[in-house]
């Protein structure tokens, strides 16, 4: 399946905040990346806005348009305000759960791991990155990759207090989902009512 492999840099400057992480670019250059990027371009439509919000989600979790709008369908249907049952689904993707465990240093690097085999749920390995961690469910490293440098690396220094709806434990490189992350709880700064203003009109 494609994936966005280009330059994160002139995204990131696209949206004009660090999507994919620091961005010693982005601090240079925070203005659009083009000929007229540093200069004041005019104001953005309100589809635009709302556009630029579901673009700025779909970078931030590494997912596509179809699979995004899967998901949003889901989350329509489902209990709760949708916007933020979006998010949650966004949140509880095995990749992005391995990335907010420390395991990996990014999403993309958590989706490599997953596609090579070195994640387990419960036990078992799972190869799939969009899978759906659910809560009481436990995500570790398979014993036989608990020493891969890139993963001692990623945890070395790692504040695991950072997200309590995840419960590490050291022994497993991994830890369990106590529960669904609330809104608050999610540092990303994606407004998900313009996503659900967007898909409404559509």
């Amino acid at each position: 399946m494609a994936r966005y492999t280009g330059p994160k840099s002139k995204i990131a400057r696209k949206m004009g905040e660090p999507i994919f992480g620091e961005d010693k670019v982005l601090s240079r250059k925070n203005y659009a990346p083009g000929q007229h990027g540093a200069n004041k371009r005019r104001k953005l439509s309100e589809y635009g806005t709302q556009l630029r919000e579901k673009q700025k989600a779909k970078y931030t979790y590494g997912v596509l348009e179809r699979q995004f709008r899967n998901l949003f369908k889901k989350a329509s249907s489902s209990r709760g305000v949708t916007g933020e049952v979006l998010l949650q689904l966004l949140e509880s993707r095995l990749d992005n759960v391995v990335y907010r465990l420390g395991i990996a240093p990014t999403r993309a690097a958590a989706r490599q791991l997953v596609l090579h085999r070195h994640v387990t749920v419960d036990g078992q390995v799972v190869n799939i990155p969009s899978y759906q961690v659910v809560p009481g469910q436990v995500v570790a490293v398979r014993e036989k990759s608990k020493s891969l440098e890139v993963i001692q690396d990623s945890l070395a220094g790692f504040n695991h207090a950072k997200y309590p709806w995840i419960e590490y434990d050291e022994n497993v490189k991994g830890g369990k989902m106590i529960n669904l992350p609330q809104r608050e709880d999610i540092p990303e700064n994606i407004n998900q009512q313009l996503i659900v203003e967007l898909y409404s009109k559509q």
